[in-house]
């Protein structure tokens, strides 16, 4: 399969208080990353706490591929990127996340789902 040459920007709002929805978020991330898409996945709200070493790893959703397994082919193979609003809101700094992560503002997620190119998908 040829790479995709659309970028799909998928924003994550939920954290563990909703496991079925985050983990569906990483699934569409992660395999779109596998399968050759551009992809940024956004982590805004508790979905953070995924960007922190040892986080995803502690979740868990019957029938589904393990988290981290998933948040990594993302790193991997696209991007990852935390809202900076909510990483300062729980006290996050860039050094409290997963080597490749970035921290963004909202101008930089509006400056990406703009793109002529580019799909965006909220969870």
């Amino acid at each position: 399969m040829p790479p995709i040459s659309r970028q799909l920007v998928i924003k994550v709002t939920v954290g563990a208080e909703s496991l079925e929805k985050l983990s569906l978020a990483f699934t569409v991330a992660a395999t779109a990353a596998a399968s050759g898409a551009r992809v940024s996945l956004w982590l805004t709200g508790e979905s953070t706490w995924l960007a922190v070493p040892g986080r995803a790893e502690e979740l868990h959703l019957a029938e589904a591929a393990a988290l981290s397994d998933l948040r990594d082919v993302v790193l991997a193979q696209g991007r990852l990127t935390v809202c900076s609003q909510c990483a300062a809101r729980r006290d996050l700094t860039e050094a409290d996340l997963l080597p490749g992560t970035m921290l963004r503002g909202s101008a930089a997620f509006v400056e990406e789902v703009l793109q002529s190119d580019a799909q965006a998908l909220v969870y």
